[in-house]
């Protein structure tokens, strides 16, 4: 063979010698969670500061107005996170990382010129794309490099590094904006989490779409239905529907994130309201995901030994009973025991949930699948911003947090019921 041949036969050798495993990679590993964390402090930036630049600058008396920025940012994410499983399958992973990076460039400058609420919404459909892209492939290349053993362990840190990203910018933005005002200062860190995030995925990434492939090899489908060869449309009926494992990751996924947009809509809203200063209530905003963030570190590697149903059953159930604090609790203690309370239950949820998708996947089509359940999952923003919207609108807030606590209990019951227990199997490691 021809020195620099790329045959077929040359890229079966190289693939031989690829190896799976979370210390094998760790390189690569830890540039993509710094990466992520970068994802999660561009998000992070408008969790505080948004909400009050609704109520505050732009005068929006309807909670539904409001929200609209988060009904933008969750349609436009999830429905490039689909796109993003199909790009990546086909193009590369890294490809699809640098695009999302460069997409979000004008969204800081958009959110500290915009001259009207319609800018804001607009800025909200970009980052929405872009985090899509970006945080779609960050999970896919972990889970390329880790392999089938450590699949939560990566999951873990891939999203403690990202909430940990998105709460300690909520904290740092509360705080920029109680000092310096709502714009431009809150939204300058963003900017420069875009230019090292644009940075590190152009100069130090390394593609890892043969690890998938060589993991492919020897892969053995958990049941018949989730063999290598499906066509796009057999992934997303099985992810979204058939399946009972998929399926029901997909709406616990979804329910999640629906209670995560009336958090992020509504909660500085429900906490202005009490008299709360902007700190305050930026303390209030960012250990929710800190807790989440953190939590992810112990609950995804957890998921690895006990098996996913146990944490993800019991995760919902416990955000249900912080949601219930929320609504029904008053004042600044009451409100951070509810938020310590919901990030533990997301954290027990968030991971778990993504390693579930690739307990079941084929790694030939895990990459869609994971695309396919972040559709959902991120549609829950939408759903959330509209329902509690609605809600909060006819009956007020506290009104909107509890139906949502009621819905989210429902989800882990369904999780709890339909849910195969079986699929992990902690004994293959």
């Amino acid at each position: 063979m021809t020195p620099g041949s790329t045959s077929p036969k040359h890229h079966h050798h190289t693939r031989d010698a690829i190896t799976l495993g979370l210390r094998q990679n760790l390189p690569q590993f830890m540039i993509l969670v710094a990466v992520n964390a970068l994802v999660g402090g561009t998000l992070g930036q408008e969790r505080t500061v948004l909400p009050l630049l609704a109520s505050e600058v732009f005068k929006l008396d309807l909670y539904t107005s409001a929200l609209t920025y988060i009904l933008a940012f969750g349609v436009a994410k999830a429905a490039t996170n689909y796109f993003a499983g199909t790009l990546s399958d086909r193009y590369g992973r890294k490809p699809v990382l640098v695009a999302g990076w460069l997409i979000a460039l004008p969204v800081p400058l958009m959110l500290i010129f915009g001259p009207s609420w319609g800018w804001i919404v607009a800025a909200n459909v970009i980052l929405g794309i872009s985090q899509g892209l970006t945080w779609s492939t960050t999970v896919m290349m972990k889970m390329d490099l880790v392999g089938p053993s450590q699949r939560g362990r990566a999951m873990g840190l891939n999203e403690a590094a990202g909430y940990l990203g998105v709460a300690g910018t909520a904290l740092a933005t509360g705080y920029i904006a109680s000092t310096y005002g709502l714009r431009p200062g809150p939204f300058l860190l963003g900017a420069a989490f875009i230019a090292v995030g644009l940075g590190l995925s152009v100069l130090t990434v390394r593609e890892t779409h043969h690890h998938a492939r060589a993991e492919a090899a020897n892969h053995v489908a958990v049941h018949e239905g989730a063999h290598a060869q499906l066509s796009n449309r057999e992934v997303f009926t099985l992810t979204s529907f058939r399946d009972k494992s998929l399926s029901s990751v997909s709406q616990a996924g979804m329910v999640n994130n629906l209670n995560d947009g009336l958090a992020w809509g509504l909660f500085p809203v429900l906490f202005a309201a009490a008299g709360l200063s902007i700190e305050r209530i930026g303390i209030l905003a960012a250990v929710y995901p800190a807790v989440w963030g953190a939590g992810q570190l112990v609950t995804g590697a957890l998921s690895d030994r006990i098996g996913r149903k146990p944490l993800i059953v019991g995760g919902m159930l416990v955000q249900a009973a912080a949601l219930g604090l929320v609504a029904f609790g008053a004042g600044f203690d009451a409100w951070l025991a509810a938020a310590v309370l919901l990030g533990a239950g997301t954290a027990m949820v968030y991971p778990t949930l993504l390693a579930a998708i690739g307990d079941v996947a084929h790694p030939e089509w895990r990459a869609r699948s994971v695309g396919i359940y972040r559709l959902w999952r991120d549609g829950g923003f939408a759903v959330g911003a509209v329902l509690s919207g609605i809600i909060a609108d006819a009956y007020g807030i506290p009104a909107a947090v509890a139906v949502v606590a009621v819905l989210t209990g429902a989800s882990g019951l369904v999780v709890a019921v339909r849910m195969r227990g079986a699929d992990h199997k902690p004994s293959s490691r």
